[in-house]
C-alpha cells in the first residue's frame, strides 16, 4: 500500500536517500483511480527501493501548489529533495517500473 503523503508530512517523507515517487491526483478522477492500484503494487515490489506515496491534490494544495501541478494523473520522481523525473497522465505499470529501475 502506498504512503497516504500530506503537505504536513512532505518534509519528512523527502529526508529520505532513497528515491521518492509521489502520485497526484484526486477521487473524481477516472485516470487517477486506474493508476491507483498500480501505484499500490510498486510500492511493495519497490518497498526496498524507493518511497512510493499518494497525494490528494483537493487535500493538499499546497504541496500542488509547489510541484507546479495543472494536469492529473501526475507522477513525480525525486531524489534528495530534487524533482529529477515526471509522469504525467496514466500510463502502464511497465513505465514506471522502468522509470524507478532507473532512478533508484
Amino acid at each position: 500500500m502506498a504512503l497516504k503523503i500530506t503537505d504536513a508530512t512532505l518534509n519528512e517523507v523527502l529526508a529520505t536517500d532513497k528515491l521518492v515517487v509521489i502520485d497526484f491526483g484526486a477521487e473524481w478522477c477516472g485516470p487517477c483511480k486506474m493508476l491507483s492500484p498500480i501505484i499500490d503494487e510498486l510500492a511493495e515490489e519497490f518497498k526496498d527501493k524507493a518511497v512510493i506515496g499518494k497525494v490528494d491534490i483537493d487535500e493538499n494544495d499546497d504541496m500542488a501548489v509547489k510541484y507546479g501541478i495543472r494536469n492529473i494523473p501526475q507522477v513525480l520522481f525525486i531524489k534528495n529533495g530534487e524533482l529529477i523525473e515526471k509522469l504525467v497522465g496514466a500510463h502502464p505499470k511497465s513505465a514506471y517500473v522502468e522509470k524507478i529501475e532507473k532512478l533508484a
